[in-house]
């Protein structure tokens, strides 16, 4: 009797759908950005949604699930992803209500971690979370007290940073492939909301800041995305 590879552990393979669907969402990701440098705004509002509407769309088509729950959780984690980029790109300061149709997107991301491998409760292994979440309250504490944004914007760093913990330890406790891919996808969300709220809080980053924010946010999505199964059409 002849040993079966473990599926769950070969490099990622990405199907002629994921590639076509991926590479969209590159060069709308990119007209994106452009769109953001150049101040065309109403290209930007067309190109944000369609962007992570892309990368939804490669989540719900990944096959050999890790489960049904993991992968409805990312896709739902997605569209309200999808929904914050829609409330803080308008007009209108709805940096709050951004602020919380994030939270819930964080949220189903770590109950779709715990979903695969229970919840993840070395406590050495969250101490490098909780110091760059010490680290980061103290850069923007005085910016958020002036935004009037203390209570919430220390709420939602609570929240992403628990999900970036489970994020390890769900790639610690399954050693998959799809689980590193969603682990890095996790930092790089982390990565794009400090650099979010270093731009909002702190100091105008400027034309840097599409660059900054989007160009970790998307690659973020897509990793993400690419976690709900371990093949990919």
């Amino acid at each position: 009797m002849t040993d079966q590879p473990d599926t769950r552990r070969q490099p990622l393979k990405l199907g002629p759908l994921t590639l076509i669907l991926t590479a969209m969402a590159v060069l709308a990701g990119t007209g994106a950005i452009t769109a953001e440098l150049l101040d065309a705004e109403g290209l930007a509002y067309i190109l944000k949604p369609v962007t992570i509407a892309l990368i939804i769309v490669i989540a719900f088509v990944s096959l050999d699930v890790p489960s049904r729950i993991y992968k409805w959780a990312i896709i739902i984690g997605l569209t309200l992803s999808m929904a914050g980029d829609v409330l803080l790109m308008l007009p209108q300061d709805l940096f709050l209500w951004g602020l919380i149709a994030f939270a819930l997107a964080q949220l189903a991301y770590t109950s779709a971690f715990v979903n695969v491998g229970g919840f993840y409760g070395n406590v050495k292994s969250a101490i490098p979370f909780l110091l760059f979440g010490i680290f980061m309250a103290a850069l923007l504490w005085s910016g958020m007290q002036e935004d009037g944004m203390l209570v919430p914007a220390l709420v939602y760093l609570v929240i992403i940073l628990v999900m970036a913990w489970q994020g390890y330890g769900h790639w610690r406790q399954t050693g998959e492939t799809r689980s590193k891919l969603a682990f890095i996808g996790v930092l790089l969300f982390v990565a794009s909301d400090s650099f979010l709220a270093l731009n909002r809080f702190v100091y105008d980053l400027e034309n840097l800041a599409p660059i900054l924010i989007l160009g970790t946010y998307y690659p973020a999505q897509w990793l993400i995305a690419q976690s709900a199964g371990r093949k990919h059409m």
